[in-house]
């Protein structure tokens, strides 16, 4: 089956800024060269707009910003903190990590947690925490998030699913427009953090939350990757996209660093970090290595049982890492 919801309207494109070349422009690349920009009340009816092939869809279209932005400032003013969780490199355990760095936030009673998954087409995270049954209530106050626990919220495509093996085959502006209800239809609440799991790449959904997160800021990213170089050289993509679109990162974590024992507590070299992992990459370009969190075959086994892995095995090299990357984040900004 595929996965249907009523049809979104595309959102108005909203630039960074002259300094961004990477967020859309409001000038379609085919217009003219004094195109008055797709936002402008002249689109579409202006002298330059004769000949153009984009002429007529231009002067049906909507005009001026995009109306739900001041929607989604108002939603996120109780959202203190603001992570994006990025890698470029599908398969590296984003998802993995967004989890396990919610259940840490969380594991604080005092701390409002909140996780927001935007892989529409690959949604993991209702999995990863036990909520693969839940299902999302609508009031008049908007969507109510699933819980995890009493301070932990999570919203996902994935909740909106008949059942956990329908493909979603959207294009960009569905995409987009699903995004932006998660960002100004969802009752959140207060948040001390909020968590953006993200998907593979550099693309729509990254393009949409950067557009609608720009008023009230983003607070930084954290870049994961694997040790070995085919993955390194996506994660360096990733981190040209943050710096074009003025996204700060936090730094990076290296997942699947080494393989830990559960017997023996001995650890390996699974992926042989041949260039020199993360840590060589983050000396090169000036990004500061938060951890390394090594291979558990215990994590999977939690993942997919739906519980926190940092609760069931306390004492696991990889737990130790999880809190040090948490304590690491906390104190980068400025949260201790």
């Amino acid at each position: 089956m595929i996965a249907t919801q009523r049809p979104l309207p595309p959102p108005s494109p909203l630039p960074l800024g002259p300094s961004s070349t990477v967020l859309p422009s409001t000038v379609p690349e085919n217009a003219p060269e004094h195109c008055p920009g797709v936002e402008s009340t002249l689109a579409g009816k202006a002298d330059a707009c004769e000949g153009c092939p984009n002429q007529s869809v231009c002067a049906e279209g909507p005009k001026g910003p995009d109306p739900d932005l001041p929607l989604i400032r108002e939603r996120m003013r109780s959202v203190k903190r603001k992570v994006l969780v990025l890698s470029g490199k599908g398969g590296v355990g984003k998802s993995t990590f967004s989890a396990g760095l919610s259940w840490a936030l969380a594991a604080d009673e005092e701390c409002q947690t909140g996780i927001m998954d935007i892989d529409i087409c690959g949604p993991s995270i209702p999995l990863l925490m036990g909520l693969s049954s839940s299902t999302i209530h609508t009031s008049s106050s908007g969507w109510s998030p699933a819980y995890a626990l009493d301070n932990l919220a999570v919203m996902s495509i994935g909740f909106l699913l008949p059942s956990n093996s329908d493909a979603v085959i959207w294009r960009g502006p569905k995409k987009n427009g699903l995004i932006k209800q998660f960002l100004k239809d969802v009752e959140w609440g207060d948040l001390d953090y909020m968590i953006v799991d993200t998907p593979p790449g550099t693309s729509d959904e990254h393009l949409s939350i950067v557009q609608y997160l720009k008023e009230t800021g983003i607070d930084g990213a954290v870049l994961v990757t694997t040790p070995q170089e085919v993955a390194l050289q996506d994660v360096r993509k990733e981190i040209d996209f943050c710096r074009k679109v003025g996204i700060p990162i936090l730094g990076l974590v290296e997942n699947m660093s080494g393989f830990v024992c559960p017997n023996c507590k001995g650890e390996s070299q699974i992926f042989a970090p041949t260039t020199g992992g993360a840590e060589a990459m983050g000396k090169e370009l000036g990004i500061e290595l938060l951890g390394k969190v090594p291979l558990d075959p215990r994590i999977g086994m939690t993942c997919d049982q739906g519980m926190s892995f940092l609760d069931e095995y306390p004492d696991s090299p990889a737990t130790t890492a999880y809190l040090d990357i948490v304590q690491r984040i906390r104190e980068i900004l400025g949260d201790e």
